[in-house]
């Protein structure tokens, strides 16, 4: 049976249109004697990371706590966590490119993400405010992906049921869930996706 093109997207932010460069982190671990990717690992340990995109702590406490295990005098590690910290990533311009495309052609397009409650500032400072046509924020909903609950507000968000939904995300945990929630949940492995993501959006080549 042919399936009919979707109707709006859902598109994750981190790892899908923001980029983060590695060498800041290790930059930062070398210039203060750290081991290498003890910050990524400490800051993403689950006991850390859930109540920040749950918005249970905000992202300050976060990095608090992330400065607090870092075998380094309580000052310093701070220092290396500030530094590490003030890169904000980078957006894909090609992934950026797509999204306004799919606006472009009466496709509603919603950011999908877990974040903590720096998401607001970071996307101004990204240039992408306004790029959307819905910021759905795990710390804002206070529930994270990939629950059903967040997809159903998700959708809302939309205004579009979930299966007329294409959910782009670089995660497979959240893919599965996006699909057991009846969206058409799509894993992003990177700009070579683009072609059969505009097909599956119907967007003009």
């Amino acid at each position: 049976m042919h399936r009919q093109p979707a109707q709006a997207m859902l598109i994750d932010l981190d790892g899908v249109i923001r980029r983060w460069d590695p060498a800041v982190a290790a930059a930062a671990e070398v210039g203060h004697h750290l081991p290498a990717g003890i910050l990524m690992h400490t800051a993403f340990s689950w006991d850390l990371l859930r109540p920040a995109i749950a918005g249970e702590i905000t992202d300050a406490e976060w990095m608090h706590l992330v400065a607090t295990r870092l075998p380094l005098a309580y000052d310093e590690a701070a220092a290396a966590v500030t530094e590490w910290q003030q890169h904000r990533g980078t957006v894909d311009p090609e992934a950026l490119a797509f999204v306004r495309a799919a606006r472009a052609a009466g496709r509603q397009v919603g950011l999908a993400t877990n974040a903590t409650d720096r998401l607001r500032t970071d996307l101004e400072a990204l240039d992408l405010t306004g790029e959307f046509d819905a910021v759905i924020s795990s710390s804002e909903l206070k529930i994270h992906k990939p629950a059903p609950e967040f997809f159903a507000q998700a959708c809302q968000a939309l205004n579009t049921e979930a299966p007329w939904i294409l959910f782009v995300d670089d995660d497979d945990r959240v893919i599965r869930g996006a699909r057991a929630a009846k969206l058409l949940g799509f894993r992003w492995t990177g700009t070579q996706d683009l072609p059969y993501l505009r097909k599956a959006l119907a967007l003009p080549s």
